[in-house]
This record gives structure tokens, C-alpha cells and sequence, in this order.
């Protein structure tokens, strides 16, 4: 089922949708927990379940989000979508990995630039953009075609303007739906919201919340992301750092504050950057799925 068809029967029944991200483990050992945990999701589905792409878009990081995806869709029953960098790909290659998902069943793509490797200054391929990928996908046709949107601004630009004009610029390609950048504050995403709408971006945008389960990732985030922290979650840190346990209860709790102000404003969705972790997806999805 096409993920935008799925937006559209939430959208009737007045509910949001919920979603996962789940990423490949490194380890094949890591691949088998991972099938437990959404084998164990049961009765309590997601509606939808992303799988980040392989690092570095390496061939054994596609096959293993393309093993994946086609894992959580024809096994386990739930829908899935696969995540898709373009920055070092031609549309030969774009071409060939597309072929291979849809052989396998996958109908939905996040379309993404992804990173570009340190020390490049210049992308020698068709696609410098988010945009150009989306518009090739749906060309191919067959995939319902998600994007990335950022509430306080893609790390790379200074602008808000531009990151509204390029969140326009993606629907127009073919974007059907948007999920977003991870936050802490909700006040951005609603302002993101309400300059996209103004802007008439009219495809669903899904909310994105990690929960913190760590300083370090904590920082980490912070640094690729560029997403800036609320003084409440600074000083819950501080507070927990020296235990891990408190300090990933209380991350949790956080998050989940947050996915209750959200519903409550009647978002298009929220979507759970899982990190892998049994906890967050089965707290969240029993605590929403009532």
C-alpha cells in the first residue's frame, strides 16, 4: 500500500499516522534482534516503517535496507519505506536500484541528497537536490514518494525562506508527503507548519521526535543536525547524565510529551526515530495504539 493512500484514510478517520524509523545494524547478530523486536509490534503495527539507507549508500548498506523493507512489508505485514540518497549516484544507478526495489514489492521512497563526503566540492552527477531525485522517481513511476523537511532549517542553510521555497520545491517534484527533522521544541514544527501551509505546501508533513537516550547522541545530534535544545531538556541532561537508566526514562517521557501536544493539534503524523530500540517503539506505539 502506498503511503499516501494511507495518509488519506487517517486523514478520514480524523486519526494521525504513526510511524517508525529503524536503521540496518551493522552486525548480522543485530539484523535477527531487529526482526524480534518488529516481529514482536504484533497486534500494535505502525503504520508505516522507514529503514534508513546503507552508509555511505555501500552496496551492502542498500542490500540490507532493501532486505529490510521487503521483510517488514511481505512478513511481517507492515508497510514500509525506503530510504534513498542520490548525492552519489548517476541516474543510471538511480535507475538500477529502483528496478530492484520495485521487484521486490517496496512501494514507497524517501527521497533524499544525503550527505556529501567530506573534501568534495563538487557533485559530478545529475543530483545536486532532493528535488531532482523526487522528480525522477515519480517519472519511473510505481512508488508513493516521501521527502525530508527541517523545522529549524537544513543545517546547510541560513535562511528560513529558502527552506520553505525548497520544501515547495520537493511537492512540485512529486513529493506526497514530508516527515521532518528531529526537534525538542514543538513550537518549531508548528511553525514550520504554519510557514508551509501559507506557502500552500498542502502535502502531510509527520512530526519527527527522537527521544534522548544519552548525552553523547544528545551532541551528536545537535552537530549534524543542527537542531537546538530547550532550556527543560539542558537541565534533565544535566541532571541524569551519570545514569543512563534515569536519564533514558526521562528522554523518553520527554518525547512522549511531546507526541501528546502534537496529536492534540491534530498533526498529519508523528514519526519515531526508534534508534533501534525496542523501548521506544513499544511504548509509543501502546501508549497511541489504546
Amino acid at each position: 500500500m502506498k503511503i499516501k493512500e494511507i495518509y488519506a484514510q487517517k486523514k478520514e478517520q480524523k486519526q494521525p499516522v504513526i510511524s517508525l524509523e529503524i536503521f540496518p545494524p551493522k552486525k548480522e547478530d543485530g539484523i535477527a534482534s531487529l526482526y524480534q523486536t518488529i516481529e514482536e509490534l504484533g497486534a500494535i503495527k505502525p503504520d508505516f516503517i522507514s529503514v534508513t539507507y546503507g552508509a555511505g549508500g555501500s552496496e551492502n548498506g542498500v542490500n540490507k535496507t532493501l532486505e529490510l523493507a521487503s521483510e517488514i512489508k511481505h512478513k511481517y505485514g507492515v508497510e514500509s519505506l525506503h530510504h534513498l540518497t542520490c548525492v552519489l549516484n548517476n541516474k543510471e544507478q538511480i535507475s538500477t536500484i529502483l528496478s530492484e526495489i520495485k521487484e521486490n514489492g517496496v512501494e514507497n521512497i524517501l527521497a533524499l541528497r544525503g550527505d556529501v563526503p567530506i573534501g568534495v566540492s563538487e557533485l559530478p552527477n545529475a543530483y545536486h537536490y532532493a528535488k531532482d531525485l523526487i522528480q525522477d522517481v515519480q517519472e519511473i513511476g510505481g512508488f508513493s514518494v516521501g521527502a525530508a523537511c527541517y523545522p529549524e532549517g537544513h543545517i546547510d542553510q541560513l535562511n528560513s525562506r529558502e527552506n520553505i521555497t525548497h520544501l515547495r520545491e520537493k511537492e512540485e517534484a512529486g513529493a506526497d508527503f514530508f516527515i521532518s527533522q528531529l526537534f525538542f521544541e514543538n513550537s518549531s514544527f508548528y511553525r514550520l507548519l504554519d510557514d508551509a501551509r501559507s506557502a500552500r505546501v498542502n502535502a502531510p508533513i509527520a512530526a519527527g521526535i527522537m527521544p534522548i537516550m544519552s548525552r553523547v547522541q544528545v551532541e551528536k545530534m545537535i552537530f549534524l543536525c543542527g537542531a537546538s535544545l530547550p532550556t527543560k531538556l539542558i537541565k534533565l541532561i544535566h541532571k541524569y547524565e551519570h545514569n543512563i537508566e534515569d536519564l533514558r526514562k526521562a528522554g523518553l517521557e520527554y518525547a512522549l510529551a511531546q507526541v501528546d501536544d502534537l496529536i492534540a493539534h491534530g498533526v498529519d503524523g508523528v514519526h519515531l526515530y526508534t534508534m533501534n530500540r525496542p523501548v521506544v517503539a513499544k511504548t509509543t506505539l501502546m501508549r497511541y495504539r489504546k
